[in-house]
């Protein structure tokens, strides 16, 4: 075992962690490409618009990226196949592959103390925190920890329920082992037993992020008779509804200085007065996609 042997596995390690990175960013680029066709369907049916050759582009680069990763992964396996012992038999086997793993770590050991603390401890962050998730996965756990603190859109009923009830709730934790919410209905119950606010512990599946009021780029447009899941007025209750009118900006003149707000106009099932469906206004960030299967 020689100098340019380690020399080499570490090269081979160093592209490995650069494709790695590589795929997490474009990951990131699906991901976000994938929420804002969920949010905003009918955008690639505009004239002009190349959301699905971009998403094409995407997967096209992570498929390259996974092949480069089996290919430099095969490499570094067969440079560390070649300084296994093959010889000796038995103990004395052991014993030289123990001290080629001692110089192999010696070695790398005093490399990475060149390159800086650094670096060593986010080497250290990646293997023990996350080495077991694919870049998708990680992508996506970091997305749901970021609500904390967050309003949402969550299902409290179970999948056995007669019909689906839809609360806003506050985010307290996410459990990145269990994959769980832990969300708080912060309006008290109305019923005797319930104690006040209550708290839930949800699956992934039953929480739908709102649209951020404040990030106008990723604000949903939904057409005309698209089914959506909405707020009520006056309640934290979301109910099945159907777009009258897209997106319309509201001035309000009564305050000192005119505030304009994005608004659907909408019209929620179930919601007749004198044998007609009322049309209600609802902000943006008080609207989600329809979940499929909804039962209402």
């Amino acid at each position: 075992m020689s100098s340019q042997d380690i020399g080499l596995i570490l090269e081979n390690s160093r592209e490995l962690d650069r494709l790695r990175k590589e795929q997490e960013d474009i990951l990131l680029e699906i991901n976000k490409m994938h929420k804002k066709l969920q949010i905003t369907p009918e955008v690639v049916e505009k004239p002009g618009d190349t959301s699905l050759a971009k998403l094409k582009n995407l997967y096209t680069q992570a498929k390259e990226l996974s092949e480069s990763e089996v290919s430099v992964s095969g490499t570094l396996l067969n440079q560390l196949d070649a300084l296994l012992p093959s010889g000796p038999p038995g103990q004395q086997r052991r014993r030289i592959a123990k001290a080629n793993s001692a110089a192999v770590y010696g070695y790398i050991y005093e490399h990475k103390e060149a390159e800086g603390n650094d670096q060593k401890r986010k080497r250290i962050k990646a293997d023990s925190d996350i080495s077991r998730l694919s870049p998708a996965v990680r992508s996506q756990l970091e997305a749901c920890a970021s609500l904390k603190g967050e309003q949402v859109a969550a299902r409290v009923t179970g999948d056995n329920a007669e019909k689906d009830e839809w609360f806003v709730v506050k985010v307290i934790h996410f459990d990145r082992e269990t994959k769980e919410f832990e969300v708080l209905d912060e309006e008290p119950g109305d019923d005797e037993d319930s104690g006040g606010q209550r708290k839930y512990k949800l699956p992934m599946s039953c929480i739908i992020p709102f649209p951020k009021r404040n990030d106008l780029s990723c604000v949903p447009d939904f057409p005309p008779g698209r089914h959506v899941l909405a707020v009520y007025p006056g309640t934290t209750a979301l109910y099945k509804a159907t777009v009258v009118s897209p997106l319309r900006k509201v001035t309000n003149p009564s305050l000192d200085r005119f505030e304009s707000k994005l608004n659907y106009l909408l019209e929620f099932d179930d919601d007749e007065e004198d044998g007609a469906l009322p049309q209600r206004t609802v902000p943006f960030h008080k609207v989600v996609p329809l979940p499929e299967g909804h039962r209402q």
